[in-house]
């Protein structure tokens, strides 16, 4: 009996460690994995630059740091974490001009790598130097990982990761400090997949290791698991598939393709090339020059026996010898023209139809095949709703309704949606008039020499003479509407710019060829003469009209500071000493 019991015993005590083990294993290892961006609400500090020199301003235009430097990066732009530069030399300070983090070596921002922001660094972490050796402290001086690494640079396309180099190896950590892909591989790259909702979060890497044969690939998801090991001459994950539960690998070995999804193989490695079909979700197989069709599950709908398949819309058109026959997106073979070709939208109303015979023409057909625009524009596009961007033989753009009516007359140049709006805007070229639309394409703007500028909460559209304020819907805003912190409001007068309060009463006189609204920082641009100056939100005057900015039109202005735009995001301010 006690024999039984010890054995119980032993058996709960091993169910209980495993417990612990699997916490532990979760806790440190896979939490560990897991890391947030630092969002930016309020940007505190900013580079300056004077004389070809460089220091730091605060959103007051007060100076914090001398323009003395060769070069001054900000990682953070709420923190006062300040990396300077002379020649060869690099020291931390901070807003009292006090030098920081002077236990560590060579302390430097890691800089974002393909990344679309106006912020060029990570934002909670920087690198130190002791012994020739690299590792992590964050903004406040902390160490997060001893000085153990050869090189830390970031991970391109991915914010919160960096690239680490080991003993001539490459693997990733997060910005935590926490090993996501081990160390262990020659080169290391990030698949490219993208989602507007997650960006390049569920991207995962294609890593490799150098043989005698040249490079082998394999892949590792975004959760650190291999999938696919380094056995590859070839590999890319088909980035086209909207999915982020399952992974499309296309891989070759020994110049022979195959797909596969996640660690399932769906199509063998027997093709010289597959490539994906966006519109149907398919692949075009190609073996010994020949063509067939597969679905993502690994399943030959079209033979491999063609010498071309085309595909247009949601028709296959297979070509060889005898003709060409055309299959239906399931693989069966379809009762039509092969003159013909249906293009889905993203309105199941509708479909797009284009007709070969005679040169090529689009017309729109209805779900039930009924033709409801005549086939005889060089291109159409859906827009939204139940209009249509149509192209006439001129290419010259429109807009048209499901019955044919003209919303927007079809003798445009350019013709888009203002992004992250629903205006439509419309260009012609030859006297460079510009025209906003609301959703409903009503005409809502006119402007010649047109500058659009997207904010975050309206859309502005100006030229030298007047400025216009919409919602994002299309609805005309007054600047007190689309502005509703600020003190003082562009006023226009006989010809000449001022401002004036909430309640209409003029503050600043009319006495100005342009201005521009008070930005974030209580600062607004004032033109005199062809020369820019800048007034504070007391109405007084900052710097008087000095400046000559050629290459901005409406200047933001920081006390008497202007902004510069360069490279990719990039901006400092400058202004005289």
């Amino acid at each position: 009996m006690k024999k039984k019991h010890m054995i119980m015993m032993i058996i709960i005590l091993l169910i209980v460690i495993a417990i612990i083990a699997g916490l532990v294993y979760y806790f440190v290892i896979e939490k560990g994995k897991e890391y947030e961006i630092a969002k930016i609400e309020n940007y505190q500090y900013f580079v300056l630059k004077q004389d070809d020199l460089t220091g730091v301003i605060d959103r007051n235009a007060n100076i914090i740091v001398d323009a003395k430097y060769d070069e001054v990066r900000i990682p953070n732009p709420e923190k006062a974490v300040f990396i300077c530069y002379s020649g060869d030399e690099v020291k931390v300070l901070n807003e009292k001009n006090e030098e920081i983090f002077n236990n560590y070596e060579k302390v430097e921002p890691i800089r974002l790598k393909n990344i679309a922001s106006d912020l060029m660094y990570e934002k909670t972490v920087l690198t130190y130097l002791e012994n020739g050796k690299y590792g992590l402290i964050n903004l406040e001086g902390k160490q997060i990982t001893k000085p153990i690494y050869d090189q830390i640079e970031g991970l391109p396309y991915k914010e919160g990761e960096l690239l680490v180099k080991k003993d001539d190896k490459y693997g990733v950590i997060n910005i935590k400090g926490n090993k996501l892909v081990e160390i262990e591989y020659d080169q290391i790259s990030v698949d490219g997949y993208y989602t507007e909702e997650n960006n390049y979060k569920n991207a995962g890497y294609i890593v490799s290791i150098k043989t005698e044969e040249g490079y082998r690939y394999g892949y590792i998801d975004n959760k650190g698991k291999i999938i696919l090991k380094t056995e590859y001459n070839q590999l890319s994950r088909i980035t086209e598939i909207d999915d982020n539960e399952n992974i499309y690998l296309l891989c070759a070995k020994n110049g022979q393709f195959g797909v596969s999804k996640n660690e399932k193989e769906l199509i063998s490695n027997e093709y010289q090339s597959i490539t994906y079909d966006t519109s149907n979700k398919l692949l075009v197989v190609e073996k010994s020059k020949k063509y067939g069709v597969a679905t993502l599950e690994g399943q030959i709908i079209v033979p491999v026996q063609y010498d071309q398949i085309d595909i247009t819309g949601i028709y296959l058109y297979a070509k060889n010898e005898q003709g060409t026959r055309v299959y239906n997106s399931n693989g069966t073979e379809a009762n039509i023209d092969t003159n013909i070709a249906i293009l889905n939208t993203k309105n199941e109303k509708y479909r797009i139809r284009i007709n070969n015979e005679n040169g090529t023409k689009y017309g729109v057909i209805n779900k039930d095949g009924e033709q409801i625009i005549e086939e005889k524009y060089n291109y159409i596009e859906y827009l939204d709703n139940n209009y249509f961007i149509v192209s006439n033989e001129n290419s010259k753009l429109g807009v048209l309704d499901d019955k044919e009516n003209i919303k927007i007359e079809v003798e445009n140049d350019l013709l888009q949606k203002v992004e992250h709006t629903n205006i439509i805007q419309t260009l012609t070229s030859q006297d460079q008039m510009t025209k906003l639309y609301s959703k409903d394409m009503v005409k809502i703007c006119e402007m010649k020499d047109a500058t659009i500028e997207v904010e975050e909460n309206h859309v502005i559209i100006y030229n030298d003479e007047e400025i216009k304020y919409f919602s994002k819907d299309g609805k005309e805003l007054k600047n007190t509407e689309a502005y509703p912190e600020n003190k003082l409001f562009a006023k226009k007068e006989n010809e000449k710019w001022g401002f004036e309060d909430k309640n209409g009463n003029i503050v600043v006189g009319c006495e100005y060829d342009n201005v521009t609204e008070f930005n974030e920082y209580g600062f607004a641009a004032i033109k005199k003469d062809g020369k820019w100056g800048a007034i504070n939100e007391q109405g007084k005057i900052v710097i008087e009209p000095t400046y000559e900015i050629k290459e901005e039109r409406r200047p933001s202005f920081i006390g008497k500071y202007y902004k510069v735009e360069y490279g990719f995001g990039e901006f400092y301010y400058w202004g005289q000493s």
